[in-house]
């Protein structure tokens, strides 16, 4: 019981300190970095999608992911494996049917929401460091609210791992039947990562194991869960590998393309 007799009783929303935290680790190296890193990709990738040159390699089929599917009436006849039906415009990317998708899947992951959220907009920067905004609303407004899509643009983002897989086994073709070359190898592998970074996402691991009583009745849906949580646990380093390996495997068909190196083939 309370009476009237008792004091009142007030609580300071914030301790007495002058500083604005207490962590003195280098905190700041984090956000610095992702701010670096991000812009250096997406500075790369941009330039590339509107270079719209450089990304067939006509003898061994090789196509970078960055065009792909190529449904541009300016690709190439030979990589656009799904056709043409796309105006040739300087401003329209020649994959300008599976690039919107693939980045508002990105967008919206997850990870990438954290890394973005600290780094860019300091929202907030660091764990125990004041947000570096005035107020917080969270996801529950526009344009926020839209991080919710997440769920949809995952069986987008499965559709184009499905071509990137379909292209990087053409690309075995040579011009003597079966070929084998360093290209093949780095494209193959890059659609792998592709694979584990999608399939580790948390969308994916609800779809299955979600909304499920027993695991015991679902054997197959409980071990493909426990597959998607494994991935799921290093997803942060998927989402960083495939950023890398995305720009090395469209590098590498670029230099071929444009004559600066040899593919080195094994086979064929």
């Amino acid at each position: 019981m309370t009476t009237t007799d008792e004091p009142a009783v007030t609580r300071s929303p914030r301790a007495a300190i002058k500083a604005r935290n207490l962590r003195i680790d280098n905190w700041r190296r984090g956000p610095i970095l992702t701010v670096l890193g991000i812009t250096a990709w997406v500075a790369y990738a941009t330039f590339r999608v509107f270079y719209q040159g450089d990304y067939w390699v006509a003898d061994y089929h090789y196509l970078t992911p960055f065009y792909s599917p190529c449904v541009s009436d300016g690709c190439v006849p030979d990589s656009a494996h799904f056709g043409r039906f796309l105006p040739d415009h300087p401003l329209l990317p020649y994959a300008a049917l599976s690039l919107p998708f693939l980045l508002a899947f990105r967008l919206t992951c997850y990870y990438y929401r954290k890394a973005y959220y600290r780094s860019f907009w300091l929202s907030p920067p660091a764990c125990a460091v004041p947000d570096g905004h005035a107020k917080y609303t969270g996801e529950t407004r526009f344009p926020l609210i839209g991080q919710n899509l997440h769920r949809y643009f995952f069986y987008l983002a499965v559709a184009i791992s499905l071509i990137n897989t379909y292209d990087a086994i053409l690309a075995f073709r040579s011009p003597d039947g079966f070929g084998l070359g360093l290209g093949n190898l780095v494209l193959t592998a890059n659609v792998v990562l592709l694979w584990c970074y999608t399939l580790g996402c948390h969308s994916c691991r609800h779809v299955m194991g979600g909304r499920l009583k027993h695991f015991s009745k679902h054997p197959v849906r409980y071990r493909l869960w426990t597959i998607s949580s494994a991935l799921n646990g290093r997803h942060m380093m998927w989402a960083w590998i495939t950023l890398a390996s995305l720009a090395l495997t469209d590098f590498y068909v670029m230099a071929v393309a444009a004559g600066w190196i040899t593919d080195l083939r094994f086979v064929g």
